[in-house]
Parts: C-alpha cells; sequence; structure tokens
C-alpha cells in the first residue's frame, strides 16, 4: 500500500519531507545536539544519536489517524458521564454513582482542592485536549487551519503529562476489590465506556504526530544561518523550541520566542535548579501530613476506623490482597520516595557530568518523569469509595486530611520533574569562577 494514497487529503499527501533536498535540523530537548532529521515514512522514528530521545515519530495518516481516535474518545467520554458508573449494595442498602460524583461528593466533605484534582485530571483536560485535537486536524483536512490553531498546538503538550484517565481506572480497579468482599458491586455501562476512553486517549496521544501537524500549520523557516550539526546548540546561541521543535536563534540576554509557536525559549530553563530544590523541599515537608493522618476513615455498623497510606497496605496484606496491597505500596510510598530521592540526586551531582554515567542519568530523569503521575491512584481511590460508600452507619466512608497532602506531595513532584531541564545533565562542568556567569545567563529574565 501506498504510503501517501492519492485519495488521502493533501495535508495527509505533504509530508515535511516533501521539501525535497532540504535539510532540517532539531536540538535535542534532553542534551541539546543538533542533527540534521532523516526522511521518514510511516512508522519510522529517528532518535538522537547522543541520547537515544526520540526527535520525530512519523505515522502513516496522521490527520485522519489522530482526529478520528479523538472523536471516538471524545464519545466515549460523553457515554460514561451520561450513565451509572458502579453502584454496590449491602444489607439490603446500596448506592449507585455516576463518574462526576467521584469529584463532587468530595466537595461536601470540605475537599474542594482534591475534588478539582479529580475533575479537571479525569474528565475536563482530557475532553480540551481530544476537542484540541479535533479542531486542528478538521482544520487541516480542510487545508485551511481554523482560528487559533497555533495557540491550541502549543497547548496539547502541556496538557499531556495531567490528564489521568488510565491512573484512574487502576485506582477503581483497586477501590472495587476492597469492596468486593464487603459488598455486592455492579458494574455499570459508564465503568466500560471510560475504560474504552482512557484507552482511546493514549492511543491519541501517540498518534499526535506534532512534526507533521506544524510543519501543516506554519512550514518549516530555515534553520539560522551557520547552524551546525555534530555539536550542542548552546555554545552556537541556538536552542531547540521544546513545542514545535524548531531551532532557533537566541537573543544576547540568553532568551526569546519560537518563530513559529511563539514557545518562549532559553539557553537552560531559568532557575532550574534552585525550582526543583524549592519543589522537592515543599514535596517532602507535604509527604509527612499525607503518612501520619488518615487519608479514610471507613464507618462499619457505627464504629469508625481512621486508615493511613501504611495502615491501608498492612490491612490489605491480612485480607490477603497482596496484588492490591503492593500496587498501593508501589504508587504511594516507592514511586514518591523514589522520585524525591532520584530528583535531588540528580540535582547534586548535575555539575559533574564527566565524572558520572550521563546516558543514566538521563534514563533515570525520563523514569522519574514518567511514573510521577501513578502516585495519583491513592487519591483516586479514596474519591471513588468516598462516593460510593454512602450506607450510613452501617458503612461509609469519609476522606481524610492525608487526602489533600497527599495530592499536593503528587503534584509538586511532577512539577519539580517539570522544572528540572535535563539538558544540564550534558554540559560540560565549568570553572567555578565561570560557573555562575553560565547558569544565569538564561535567567536574566526569569
Amino acid at each position: 500500500m501506498p504510503l501517501h494514497p492519492e485519495s488521502a487529503p493533501q495535508v495527509d499527501r505533504l509530508p515535511p519531507e516533501s521539501q525535497g533536498s532540504r535539510r532540517r535540523f532539531r536540538a535535542c530537548h534532553e542534551c541539546d545536539w543538533v542533527v540534521a532529521l532523516p526522511p521518514l515514512r510511516g512508522g519510522e522514528k529517528a532518535d538522537c544519536p547522543r541520547c537515544s530521545h526520540t526527535l520525530v515519530r512519523r505515522h502513516h495518516l496522521p490527520a485522519q489517524r489522530s482526529m478520528s481516535l479523538a472523536l471516538a474518545a471524545l464519545i466515549a467520554l460523553v457515554i460514561a458521564v451520561s450513565f451509572p458508573f458502579v453502584s454496590f449494595s449491602v444489607g439490603g442498602v446500596g448506592n449507585r454513582i455516576e463518574l462526576p460524583q467521584t469529584a463532587t461528593t468530595l466537595i461536601g466533605f470540605h475537599q474542594p482542592l482534591v475534588a478539582i484534582a479529580v475533575i479537571l485530571t479525569i474528565l475536563v483536560l482530557p475532553a480540551l485536549y481530544l476537542m484540541g485535537v479535533i479542531w486542528l486536524q478538521y482544520g487541516l483536512l480542510r487545508q485551511h487551519p481554523l482560528p487559533a490553531s497555533r495557540d491550541i498546538a502549543r497547548s496539547l503538550s502541556h496538557l499531556t503529562p495531567w490528564m489521568m484517565a488510565d491512573v484512574f481506572i487502576i485506582g477503581a480497579l483497586v477501590s472495587l476489590i476492597k469492596v468486593a468482599g464487603l459488598a455486592d458491586i455492579e458494574l455499570g455501562v459508564s465503568f466500560w465506556a471510560f475504560c474504552i476512553f482512557s484507552m482511546l486517549l493514549l492511543l491519541t496521544t501517540q498518534s499526535l504526530d506534532s512534526d507533521w501537524m506544524w510543519f501543516s500549520l506554519a512550514g518549516e523557516p530555515l534553520a539560522p544561518e551557520g547552524t551546525l550539526t555534530g555539536r550542542t546548540a548552546a555554545p552556537q546561541g541556538l536552542s531547540g523550541c521544546p513545542t514545535c521543535g524548531l531551532i532557533n536563534r537566541l537573543s544576547d540576554r540568553g532568551a526569546s520566542h519560537c518563530r513559529r509557536c511563539h514557545e518562549k525559549l532559553h539557553l537552560r530553563l531559568p532557575h532550574s535548579l534552585q525550582r526543583t530544590w524549592a519543589l522537592l523541599g515543599a514535596a517532602v515537608i507535604m509527604y509527612f501530613p499525607a503518612n501520619i493522618y488518615p487519608i479514610m476513615t471507613t464507618t462499619s455498623l457505627g464504629h469508625s476506623n481512621p486508615s493511613t497510606i501504611i495502615g491501608g497496605v498492612v490491612e490489605l496484606t491480612q485480607m490477603g490482597s497482596w496484588p492490591i496491597a503492593a500496587v498501593i505500596f508501589i504508587a504511594s510510598i516507592i514511586v514518591p520516595v523514589g522520585k524525591l530521592t532520584a530528583l535531588a540526586w540528580l540535582c547534586l551531582v548535575v555539575k559533574r557530568g564527566n565524572k558520572l554515567n550521563v546516558t543514566s542519568r538521563t534514563r533515570l530523569y525520563r523514569l522519574t518523569e514518567f511514573i510521577g503521575r501513578w502516585s495519583m491512584v491513592d487519591v483516586f481511590v479514596v474519591a471513588i469509595l468516598v462516593a460510593l460508600i454512602r450506607a450510613g452507619s452501617l458503612m461509609s466512608v469519609n476522606p481524610g486530611p492525608a487526602a489533600l497532602a497527599f495530592g499536593t506531595v503528587v503534584v509538586l513532584t511532577m512539577l519539580a520533574a517539570l522544572t528540572f531541564d535535563p539538558r544540564l545533565i550534558w554540559d560540560t562542568p565549568l570553572p567555578r569562577k565561570h560557573r555562575s556567569l553560565f547558569f544565569s545567563k538564561d535567567a536574566v529574565d526569569g
């Protein structure tokens, strides 16, 4: 089958490679290495030869592919919020909830911040992302981008880390397994629709060919004159845009805006290490109340039993639910502690790039950035159980103060990973008297 059949829309038949012999340059956003992209066919990708970070991933018929997946995901989401999610019954008393109630119920327990976090990460941000994809691709398929397309395209990459529909599904499974031994559980249409939605959302994010999309939206300006491959961008006064990938020449102050997408650029992220340390310190402070105070209180036959995160793991172990206990222990204990430790270690050794294995440290950074969001499992478990288990003194679950503290830890560690600039790992250490000048050059306007 031809890569670009004549029946396909023009946007799908004119990839960036259609510019002929013109070379397209990229500066890796993880190690700052400048490379020339090779021609790519559908299903191929281009990795950085220095750190193996994926620079471009090409898809077959990208506009049609991402738009169809986004439409299907949006339909599944509408179904998920329109029907019952799950119900339970015990001793003739039961309750049935819809998906939005997992967030709105928390407001009645004076947990508005947790409720906002839940509704944003599982419904609002994914819906905005999908509508943005549909808006962009529809305009491209019509050969005429719709208004605000560049702003929307730039926003998509910023939304991706905060969409947690897949994490919510794991939290739902953990919740249902915890309740299954105490009550009768019935899964509604919404539960299965949301499972399909989370899978389609994941496929949509993976199918988005940002390189092709930005080329279709705004073409590709020539790289700055004198751009050299096989070396880093910073000494050349260049920076690769983290959003659209275009190489830009920085101003004398070490900062500028991308010529194509208008994203703000820096030689290195301003005060990267300082901001990361500050966020890590705040996360460590919040981690203590998150583990000392109860994350939820279970009432059964009139008796209340507050449970901490560790207490919940021990209880699940005593019930024989070893797999679920392992999931909670890993997501709520191992992952936050591991992420705090890993980021702190990276901040400490970042200026000693010639003494340690920079490739291993880059892989460690990628791992910490990837796993951070999965700690939200415990918060989602609380949200689901609080909304579902409402049978008065017979059986009920109330949120504890640790829910907000632990959710704050998750957000702070995610922000810490985002503010850490991985390019610092690869920078050649400078003499002490010059080091402060280099790290502050891009922070003049920070």
